[in-house]
């Protein structure tokens, strides 16, 4: 009987060079995976595959060496832990994300609560080609949003409150981007040289320093045979629903711009990248 390598690999089963051999991609939604998660991975790497497992680029979990007749029941086995294969090919894949405010001192956002969510909404989307998501909780990006199609970056709005504040001087020597100075026994914020950093709120001992978390968004990236930083052409977004129209916008634009098997970045130059900002900044607006 013939084997349909391609509804294999849309199931997250990818051709090793050994043959009838599968390396198994799993669904891991901003790199989080539970105790019980990791246990079943591992019954199912020692029982099925080689006894080991391999860890991607983009925080996905891989088992190598899965056989071609045990498929079927590899993904029953990796369903009794709370796991499920993931995808490749053209489509939505797995949505990374640092570990955000939650947990990190420097994140301005919930970035594992915006990767569920980014997951819930678009994940294994059917598209022209592959289109990945990265959400980093602040300026340093330690999860490289700008390297994705759609990146979010987690942003601090900020705010000085004179009677709160004490002159201290810290949030002027903390800020790296000299954006913050003192002039006539005044804080003076130069919001041309601002990053949304959100350090001097952080910093602040008298709580000076208001913050208001938001979402920079970057488009076009690519990291792989031809490297592109995303930009972006948009204030930044200061609430979900915002965040999620202006989302739908950009990947709808894909999907019906994309020739099969182009990258985001390939469709909006080919297209016309004042088209899409035309198209973005009218989701942005509402």
């Amino acid at each position: 009987m013939a084997v349909d390598y391609a509804a294999l690999k849309k199931g997250g089963f990818m051709r090793q060079k050994q043959k009838n051999n599968f390396s198994l991609r799993l669904a891991v939604v901003g790199g989080n995976l539970t105790a019980e998660n990791l246990r079943i991975i591992a019954d199912v790497a020692e029982k099925y595959g080689d006894g080991h497992v391999h860890l991607t680029s983009r925080q996905s979990v891989e088992i190598p060496f899965i056989k071609l007749e045990q498929v079927e029941e590899v993904k029953a086995a990796l369903a009794t832990g709370g796991c499920k294969p993931g995808v490749c090919g053209p489509r939505v894949r797995t949505v990374t994300a640092c570990q955000g405010s939650e947990i990190c001192p420097s994140g301005n956002i919930d970035t594992y609560d915006i990767a569920k969510k980014l997951d819930e909404r678009y994940y294994a989307r059917e598209l022209p080609g592959k289109f990945k998501f990265g959400v980093t909780g602040c300026q340093n990006n330690c999860l490289k949003a700008e390297e994705n199609d759609l990146g979010i970056k987690g942003a601090s709005i900020v705010k000085w409150n004179e009677d709160a504040c004490i002159m201290c001087g810290v949030c002027e020597k903390t800020c790296r981007e000299n954006a913050i100075s003192e002039k006539d026994g005044k804080i003076v914020l130069d919001a041309e040289k601002c990053n949304y950093c959100g350090r001097c709120v952080k910093a602040c001992p008298t709580e000076a320093w208001e913050g208001t978390p938001g979402f920079q968004v970057s488009f076009g990236g690519l990291f792989g045979n031809r490297v592109f930083k995303g930009e972006s052409y948009l204030p930044v977004i200061t609430s979900e629903e915002q965040l999620f129209a202006v989302t739908d916008a950009a990947i709808q634009f894909f999907d019906d711009n994309a020739n099969p098997g182009e990258r985001f970045r390939a469709t909006l130059e080919r297209v016309g990248l004042d088209k899409f900002q035309e198209v973005i900044k009218e989701a942005y607006n509402g």
